[in-house]
């Protein structure tokens, strides 16, 4: 049964979260920040639940990820509530490190997790469909994502 990842905050933490992504990309509709936001929930729970799997954000379900990243506790809950922190190491922006695979082998990991995946906001950051703020990318198995298991305690 595929589920959206919408389910995993409550209304006010998701309004707060969507505000970060609309407060960083000005002119943007709250529909697609809020799009951009549960596939940046789904990307993160499943992260955070497949410790040693390579797996990456596009470059726009990324800017959903910063968002997350600076509502800390509300992060912080959401990775250990899946098992594990997950570290964002980021890279600057560079479309010939763009490896398709690495996003269809996260993007099927997504879907083997139960989750819907909004392909639209999966397309290669060369892509201009969708347009956000973030000068960031993952690219590649050499390490952009960390997991590591929640603190004992």
């Amino acid at each position: 049964m595929t589920e959206t990842a919408r389910a995993l905050l409550t209304d006010a933490q998701f309004n707060d979260v969507r505000a970060t992504i609309l407060g960083n990309n000005p002119g943007m509709e709250p529909d697609l920040a809020g799009r951009i936001l549960v596939d940046a929930l789904a990307f993160l729970a499943t992260a955070a639940s497949s410790p040693g799997q390579a797996l990456v954000p596009s470059r726009v379900v990324d800017e959903g990820w910063h968002a997350l990243i600076l509502h800390t506790t509300l992060y912080y809950g959401l990775c250990a509530r899946f098992g594990n922190f997950v570290h964002h190491l980021p890279e600057r922006p560079d479309p010939s490190r763009h490896d398709e695979a690495v996003i269809e082998r996260t993007i099927a990991h997504i879907a083997a997790a139960g989750y819907s995946v909004d392909r639209d906001l999966w397309r290669r950051p060369t892509d201009t469909l969708v347009s956000v703020a973030a000068e960031c990318q993952h690219s590649d198995e050499s390490g952009p994502i960390v997991t590591m298991p929640k603190p004992k305690g």
